[in-house]
């Protein structure tokens, strides 16, 4: 049963000769549990498709249906630089007007979750790049939201903690049981991650190819399979590509 449907959307941003048509006629079914990776080349409405499903934006033409709480996650971290990481995670839940008791003993599990004991008493400028995405993570996790989007959230680290990451995001999230929608330009990484791979066709993004990714967990991003898939996926892109550039 799908939890996230986009039927027919089509997303135009401006009036009139300023015009500019990010999607057209996008259909897209996410079902429960799935975690669908978005990939095409910059410009294609990837972000747009999510700020539609976080409800951030409304479509021009057709119709988006959520059935659950949605938490967001971008490239950067986002965590208020005033506030140390145990305080930024408690921030959705003291929105939420969740007891400050019940507050701490929650953001402290989160903490031990993405693997931060110890530094809930740092602010963000006292952490690295990897571990401030750890508790962006963990704060997305505070709103106990069941569908998780991510718009390129390890697009800034280096190789090696993005590996990291991914190993860690791929265990939370089966454990959870999330509904994942996540935005890359990576396809070794979407190959990594997804269970799907939608691919989007150069500006106004439609979807073009809807991928299964057949590769048994846990994965390596550099196994022989996970290489394939990308290669695959690679050359599909540029044919998308190539077509866009002859019109």
């Amino acid at each position: 049963m799908s939890v996230v449907s986009l039927s027919g959307v089509t997303k135009t941003f401006g009036s009139g000769s300023d015009s500019v048509t990010a999607l057209r006629d996008v259909e897209l079914e996410i079902a429960s549990g799935e975690f669908v990776c978005l990939i095409g080349a910059s410009g294609c409405g990837k972000s747009t498709i999510l700020n539609l499903v976080a409800g951030l934006e409304r479509p021009t033409g057709g119709e988006v249906t959520v059935d659950g709480r949605t938490a967001m996650m971008f490239q950067e971290s986002a965590l208020f630089p005033w506030l140390t990481i145990s305080k930024n995670i408690e921030l959705p839940m003291r929105l939420a007007g969740v007891s400050r008791a019940e507050r701490k003993q929650r953001a402290a599990e989160l903490i031990n979750t993405v693997h931060l004991d110890g530094f809930g008493d740092k602010r963000p400028h006292q952490l690295s790049g990897g571990m401030r995405q750890r508790a962006a993570l963990a704060r997305s996790f505070a709103q106990e939201a069941e569908i998780l989007l991510m718009d390129e959230p390890f697009g800034a680290l280096d190789a090696m903690t993005r590996d990291v990451l991914h190993e860690e995001l791929d265990a939370l999230v089966r454990d959870r049981g999330l509904t994942v929608l996540f935005v890359t330009h990576n396809v070794r990484e979407a190959a990594r991650l997804g269970d799907r791979i939608i691919i989007m066709s150069p500006r106004p993004g439609r979807v073009t190819a809807d991928v299964p990714v057949e590769i048994e967990r846990p994965r390596r991003i550099d196994s022989p399979e996970v290489s394939t898939l990308a290669g695959q996926v690679t050359d599909r892109l540029r044919e998308e590509v190539l077509v866009h550039a002859r019109t």
